[in-house]
């Protein structure tokens, strides 16, 4: 998937401006509320026509406004789940599904409805009417409906904003199997930055209508400007691993990270070789120049420091542990520790730290 932007949007007061090429399998966009996130997203989908410049995917151009291209919302051939799923109230689980693909002619349906059923574990489901169904059911079916579509590209907009956090963990999976399953390209929108690090491999910084920073989330990290808005939309770790083994007497569950790291969390049901995705925040994780023993934190880990990057008084370490890790420490302690770029290191946190998604 290649999508070009190269659009400005002006709303009442308000105006969006965004130049750039998206090409990842999953892009995720963040920033404050009111700063343009659903707004691009519309822009993508053809909801918001753009006042100025073009809009290419994949080679068609979706908008143009100097030719006087546009392309309405129903001939994109996108895939689009919002907030509240917005499912036909008059119709069953099956018929919302079977609505989403009568959308596409037969010779384009790559996506079959017994897959997507499965996939997304909603068989139980399909005689049920949308207000029967929980938040989560319903955003499954949402999915559902999206993807039997048989879109080039699926819009997320903000589809687990409405959802508690119990849910929000059920839900992430079924993202990132649909991700990997019918190779489908993402544009996920969220606040919420640690959702987008579990399924988006690039990152889309908005703020104020402007594209603030694009990448992955080391990258962007290393830009002081842009710490602040980090931290406002949650900045966390997401180290990904594979299950190695359970310690069910200690309640504890050892993880083989990406890149060779071997840590402990707390005890999980995943079976051993199952991949995972463990959240860590960077004011949970110490640092030190030599490897500290006799202590009761579980897990102590080799690294090299690749990027320091201050921003007033809160500093952030990027330490490559076969993956990067980010580590918040204070301007005193870079001092003390007289820490710098490729200098080795060792980063220390309790297993509790570590929170799970499977």
């Amino acid at each position: 998937m290649k999508l070009e932007l190269d659009a400005t949007v002006e709303r009442g007061g308000f105006t969006l401006q965004v130049a750039t090429t998206l090409a990842s399998a999953a892009s995720g966009v963040f920033g404050p509320s009111g700063s343009g996130k659903s707004t691009l997203l519309g822009l993508v989908a053809g909801l918001v026509r753009p006042t100025r410049g073009r809009v290419v995917l994949d080679g068609e151009v979706l908008d143009d406004v100097a030719a006087r291209i546009h392309v309405p919302t129903h001939r994109r051939r996108l895939g689009v789940v919002f907030q509240h799923g917005h499912l036909l109230p008059h119709l069953s689980v099956a018929g919302n599904l079977e609505y989403g693909e009568r959308l596409v002619p037969p010779a384009q349906r790559r996506i079959k409805r017994d897959e997507v059923v499965e996939l997304l574990e909603i068989g139980d489901l399909l005689g049920r009417a949308p207000r029967t169904l929980s938040g989560g059911q319903r955003q499954r079916v949402a999915l559902g409906r999206a993807l039997l579509c048989s879109p080039r590209l699926l819009l997320l907009d903000e589809p687990l904003a409405a959802l508690d956090r119990g849910l929000k963990r059920q839900i992430l999976p079924y993202l990132r199997r649909v991700r990997d399953a019918f190779a489908m390209p993402l544009l996920f929108v969220s606040h919420d930055l640690s959702e987008l690090l579990q399924v988006c491999d690039e990152l889309v910084l908005v703020a104020d209508g402007r594209l603030a920073g694009q990448g992955t989330l080391g990258a962007i990290a290393g830009d002081a400007r842009l710490l602040p808005l980090l931290h406002e939309a949650g900045l966390v770790n997401v180290l990904h691993g594979t299950v190695s083994g359970h310690e069910p007497a200690e309640a504890l569950t050892q993880v083989t990270l990406d890149g060779g790291a071997r840590v402990t969390c707390p005890l999980r049901g995943d079976p051993i070789g199952s991949r995972l995705e463990l959240l860590l925040r960077p004011d949970e994780v110490a640092l030190a120049t030599t490897d500290v023993t006799g202590i009761s934190l579980q897990n102590r880990l080799p690294g090299t420091i690749r990027v320091i990057t201050a921003a007033s008084d809160r500093i952030l370490v990027t330490v490559d542990i076969g993956q990067d890790l980010l580590v918040e420490v204070s301007a005193r302690t870079v001092q003390q520790l007289g820490l710098q770029v490729g200098q080795p290191v060792w980063i220390l946190f309790k297993a509790m730290s570590l929170g799970g998604r499977g």
